[in-house]
């Protein structure tokens, strides 16, 4: 199965999409069932103590998964959550980006499910693990 959007796509659809949280995020990097994406960093992603909020966490953790689903089936702006598991392991580095490695495990016609790990920049321990579970609307395609 071939990458169907890349990183610039990504990027344009986010922006068009959801504007309103695109500019928190950079798609750097997709390939066949994986991507990598950035939490960029601001004041209101912190925690008292400096450290990058759990919500926060969470949203890079869905928006990772969702680039993921798109970069192999295209624009489907209504694939949606249904279920998520997340591990706080460590306190993410104060002020650092977030760094998540996704990887989709499954692509169905109407599941997908993935996991991903993020990591603080320069860091090599994860921060935190999530197992997402993401439904296709009913128009999708892909494998089952």
């Amino acid at each position: 199965m071939a990458v169907v959007m890349d990183e610039v796509a990504l990027t344009a659809f986010l922006q068009t999409a959801f504007a309103q949280v695109a500019d928190d995020f950079t798609v750097e990097e997709v390939g066949e069932m994986t991507a990598r994406v950035r939490l960029n960093v601001a004041e209101r992603h912190l925690r008292p103590g400096g450290t990058v909020s759990g919500p926060s966490m969470f949203a890079l953790a869905d928006v990772g998964i969702y680039v993921a689903i798109l970069a192999m089936v295209g624009p489907e702006a209504l694939a949606v959550t249904t279920s998520a598991h997340m591990d706080f392991m460590r306190k993410p580095a104060a002020g650092a980006d977030l760094i998540a490695e996704v990887r989709l495990l499954k692509l169905g016609r109407v599941l997908v499910v993935g996991e991903v790990l993020m990591r603080s920049e320069g860091q090599e321990a994860p921060v935190a693990r999530a197992a997402m579970t993401y439904s296709r609307p009913p128009s999708g395609g892909g494998a089952t």
